[in-house]
């Protein structure tokens, strides 16, 4: 066997045998152009270095069970792998390798499977042995752990029988959406004003008959009703109407607020009740507190803020910040049922429950930054139910479509019980850091799950088109939206993307640019309502900090990739007089999660990541349409896959534990008078002569 590269080291991937799987390790005589070096937790660090990698694993010690047809690792790769061939040996007749093409990226551990359950027919006997050969490209660097042959689980089995009929469903679902959101209604909901006790609901009516005014849930298609659970006659005069309803509705076992519905206007044909409009969710809602919106006073703000990590508080401080975004798991703290360690809430007449040392730790983080000043965005995320704190909580809020090989899951809106839970959650959290006395902290904004352009991997719903999963997601914002503003009248909930603008390395990711269309067509039919963009321009390569060197970027709006290079593009887009609010108002801009690599602590290593933010700054100081800065992270993170993108390094760094690294400084500098002073070294290793090169100053738009 052709041996072209030194081994780091080779030890057993996975653990013991468990239950009926089957643990697989790697054989340290047989590889070829790859290397393997083993990290805390049993992560192996494989990294490509000629055009033929591949890994033998070690003769099986016993014969397979055809039940074990799963052959299973989690993996973390940011650039995706052009494909995993598996080969099967000893070699037979009619055994013939198995090619899984465009494996897709992830930032994130996410578990790869492929189907054996064929090749076990005259494979899987004792001292059988398996080849894992990773794309042909050299340079690649996979992250890979828990090797193994495992059965199909029940819920693996589950979304297989039922996706044939789901996809048809689905493909019904879309064309109906395409036509309701491209319809040109006569009848109109104008306007829906959402008071204390009553909701007002204004409109237009042109020569129908016999029409209604019809109430349409979170957990309901409007396209796909032929009647509805509240209706009630429309009387207008001279084509105009003017209804007040209450407020609240009982409905399944539970009491309604309906702030979270929309009204659409159907008419009654035959037996059936058909929308003859769009509908309409809540364009004002009179808020129970009233304190006036205030910018931050700079751009420089700190991603996934906790005050319960390692790095010291007095960072917020010493750096300036202004901003931060703070992670919360819903599933985390919400729980099912009273305890002594539960705290407990009301939403609408319901008594619900939260563990009260987690609220305690939020209350922590969120006292830190209110008495700063600080301006807070919730990153709201929900457990998968196999990783939800209360199994209970997991089942009623994991979307039922959710895939086992997401981190995150959507949220069930798809139920009643699942809209009620998931709105009782929120008000929690609205109420108690919305208080004018920020008695427990403040939240000011919320970002709605993470990047849900790689929704498969954060923000899982399943396997769905751009538009069926954009209808999803809508309603998410548009609870979140809603549910803030019943208590701040300045909350903004936002849309978190990552930088796969027009491209994307993963097959199941979508377009950035394509859900921003999606959603403004949800605005502009439905009611526009105030959301705001979270993007993440990372460079090209998570691992490269010469985000100059970027080549998927172009000056348009057809560019592939939006990174620190072509800043620009994004601050263009949001100008534009279609995407502007009503209108009339800029959506703001946050890039909420971003930052620099450091490969490894060498000093030039060190350099070439604080060159690579000391020009993304240099970039956003002169552009207006980006409101706000977050630096991911704040510290290097032994999870992300063998990033090094924090301001501080490891906690665990034996070196120097949480050391301060050059682009903490440049971070640092950023908007004073020692601006200049710290950044200028950085000019020479970037190829400029002087900052303003770096500005992109021609005309943005779509490509000719």
């Amino acid at each position: 066997m052709h041996k072209t590269l030194f081994l780091f080291l080779i030890l057993p991937l996975g653990l013991l045998a468990q239950n009926s799987q089957i643990s697989l390790s790697i054989n340290p005589k047989e590889f070829n152009d790859i290397g393997l070096e083993v990290l805390d937790g049993e992560i192996y660090d494989l990294e490509t270095i000629g055009k033929d990698p591949h890994i033998f694993t070690n003769g099986l010690s016993s014969n397979v069970n055809i039940a074990n047809n799963r052959l299973a690792f989690e993996y973390f790769c940011p650039t995706g792998v052009d494909f995993i061939e598996v080969r099967f040996y000893p070699e037979r007749e009619g055994l013939k390798p198995k090619i899984v093409r465009d494996v897709g990226s992830t930032e994130g551990w996410v578990e790869f499977k492929i189907d054996l359950n064929e090749e076990l027919k005259d494979w899987g006997k004792k001292g059988d042995y398996l080849r894992l050969d990773f794309g042909a490209a050299p340079a690649l660097r996979i992250q890979v752990k828990n090797l193994k042959l495992r059965p199909q689980t029940a819920r693996e089995a589950e979304i297989e029988a039922k996706k044939d009929a789901q996809k048809k469903r689905e493909a019904v679902l879309e064309k109906n959406l395409i036509s309701y959101l491209n319809g040109n209604y006569q009848n109109k909901v104008t306007n829906v004003l959402v008071k204390d006790n009553k909701i007002q609901i204004q409109g237009v009516t042109r020569g129908s008959k016999n029409l209604f005014l019809a109430e349409v849930s979170p957990y309901e298609h409007a396209t796909e009703l032929k009647s509805f659970e509240f209706m009630v006659p429309l009387k207008s005069e001279k084509g105009k109407f003017n209804m007040s309803l209450e407020r609240t509705a009982q409905r399944h076992g539970f009491n309604l607020d309906r702030v979270l519905s929309k009204w659409v206007i159907a008419e009654k044909i035959g037996e059936r009740y058909l929308p003859v409009s769009h509908a309409r969710y809540a364009d004002s809602i009179v808020p129970k507190y009233s304190y006036p919106f205030v910018k931050p006073s700079t751009k420089k703000g700190l991603g996934g803020y906790s005050a319960n990590r390692d790095a010291p508080v007095s960072d917020l401080d010493d750096l300036g910040i202004t901003s931060a975004t703070v992670n919360i798991w819903v599933t985390h703290f919400f729980r099912s049922s009273p305890s002594p360690k539960n705290m407990s809430f009301e939403y609408m007449g319901k008594t619900y429950y939260v563990d009260s040392e987690q609220i305690k730790n939020y209350d922590k983080t969120l006292l830190t930054t209110a008495e700063r000043d600080i301006e807070v965005s919730a990153i709201l995320l929900v457990d998968k139910a196999s990783k939800a704190k209360d199994p209970e909580i997991g089942r009623i809020l994991q979307h039922p479509d959710c895939d086992p090989a997401g981190i995150y899951s959507m949220p069930n809106l798809t139920s009643p019980e699942g809209v009620q839970y998931y709105a009782a959650v929120l008000d929690f959290l609205a109420n108690r850091y919305s208080r004018p006395d920020k008695k427990y902290g403040r939240i000011h904004h919320y970002i709605i799950h993470n990047e849900v352009d790689a929704g498969w991997v954060w923000t899982n719903a399943g396997d769905k088109t751009a538009l069926v999963f954009m209808d999803l997601y809508h309603k998410s914002m548009r609870i979140s939206h809603n549910i803030a503003r019943k208590y701040n009248p300045n909350s903004k909930v936002f849309i978190s993307l990552t930088h796969y603008w027009n491209w994307t390395s993963n097959p199941k990711f979508y377009h950035s640019k394509e859900l921003l269309e999606q959603l403004l067509q949800f605005s502009k039919s439905e009611g526009d309502f105030e959301w705001a963009i979270a993007h993440h321009p990372y460079p090209e390569s998570l691992r490269e900090p010469k985000t100059w060197l970027d080549k998927k970027v172009s000056f348009d709006f057809d560019t592939q990739l939006i990174t620190f290079k072509n800043t620009e593009v994004l601050d263009a887009w949001v100008k534009q007089p279609e995407v502007l609010f009503k209108g009339k108002t800029k959506r703001i801009v946050y890039l909420s999660e971003n930052g620099t690599n450091s490969p490894t602590y060498s000093n030039q290593d060190l350099k070439e990541q604080a060159a690579g933010m000391a020009y993304a700054m240099k970039k956003m100081k002169y552009l207006d349409g980006i409101d706000g800065f977050q630096y991911h992270n704040w510290q290097d993170n032994r999870r992300e896959g063998g990033l090094r993108i924090g301001l501080r390094r490891f906690p665990d760094d034996a070196e120097d534990p949480s050391g301060i690294k050059p682009v903490w400084k440049v971070y640092q500098a950023f908007g004073t008078d020692q601006e200049d002073v710290v950044y200028d070294q950085y000019k020479e290793m970037i190829g400029i002569d002087n900052w303003d090169e770096i500005r992109h100053k021609g005309k943005i738009g779509k490509k000719n």
